[in-house]
């Protein structure tokens, strides 16, 4: 499910991010603070089982680690109320497929593998790129999301092509493959680039907007959202990563090319499956769409 991804502008999405400038860097704590939001636990399935043929029972809430703020996957309306891509996706896995109740638990993104293998929560939803160095350490489920990691750039700033970059800071969020998407860009330039990283990604923001940076490394969809509402902001053009790949490219640089996953700890495979199976299933069934158009502009697969 291969898709040029831009952010929807909706109305709810807006009101999100209003919410995500003014929490900054409160995110980015030790991975233990609860955030538990009353829609994502069904009424009538919090705390039961569930059995999928072949496999052992699984018994809920499941508890979901995941980086708050990060619109649109995972952030608050004014209301307080938790939404976003990631959210909607939990529902439909484990309270629509599965008959289980679910609740997310506010953690910093940079210590998100380590709670899980302390046993903090069950499973991460985190807009989580696989890669080998993350799956060394933890089990993916299946692909549900393709993501490129893009560079955003003021309107009038002094950036017009990559190499501009050169002798400049890029803000990044700390532990994203964002930052190593900047690492890897500061090894191409010698070394002749400063990186900024911080707790969340509306710190990264908030410096690009106050010429602190000349540029925000990132997921596209989340660079969308910026770009999407924030006059004197713009993606870096280019064709990069994606079409170098022979990928349906999105209309802006793409310095890589990504898979999102479900993060499970290694000795969970019987429930690891279990998803799998209900992925699949809310992909054939067209809920999947249905959720990915709420967010999501989309041109071609």
């Amino acid at each position: 499910m291969k898709r040029r991804t831009f952010v929807k502008g909706t109305a709810g999405v807006t009101g999100g991010l209003t919410v995500a400038g003014c929490l900054g860097g409160s995110g980015g704590g030790d991975g233990t603070t609860e955030e538990t939001t009353s829609e994502s636990s069904g009424e009538g399935t919090t705390g039961e089982d569930t059995t999928t043929e072949g496999s052992a029972s699984v018994e809920g809430p499941i508890v979901i680690g995941s980086d708050i703020p990060y619109p649109p996957f995972e952030f608050r309306k004014e209301s307080g109320e938790l939404t976003g891509f990631d959210v909607d996706i939990a529902k439909a896995l484990f309270e629509e497929e599965m008959g289980l109740g679910y609740e997310f638990q506010q953690t910093g993104f940079d210590t998100i593998i380590g709670s899980l293998k302390n046993d903090n929560f069950r499973i991460i939803m985190s807009a989580m790129t696989i890669n080998d160095e993350r799956a060394e350490e933890v089990d993916f489920s299946d692909p549900y999301f393709t993501a490129y990691q893009t560079v955003a750039i003021l309107k009038n700033g002094n950036v017009s092509k990559l190499e501009d970059l050169k002798g400049e800071t890029v803000a990044v969020q700390k532990g994203t493959t964002g930052e190593g998407a900047a690492e890897e860009l500061k090894k191409e330039f010698g070394g002749d680039l400063t990186l900024d990283s911080y707790d969340q990604i509306t710190g990264a923001f908030n410096a690009l907007l106050n010429n602190q940076a000349s540029a925000v490394i990132n997921d596209n969809t989340v660079n969308a959202k910026y770009v999407n509402e924030q006059d004197g902001v713009v993606f870096l053009e280019g064709e990069g990563e994606a079409a170098e790949k022979g990928k349906n490219a999105p209309p802006y640089l793409t310095l890589t090319v990504e898979e999102y996953g479900i993060a499970f700890r290694q000795d969970d495979d019987d429930f690891r499956k279990q998803v799998n199976e209900a992925l699949a299933a809310i992909k054939d069934s067209g809920r999947y769409d249905e959720i990915y158009a709420e967010y999501f502009e989309s041109s071609g697969n």
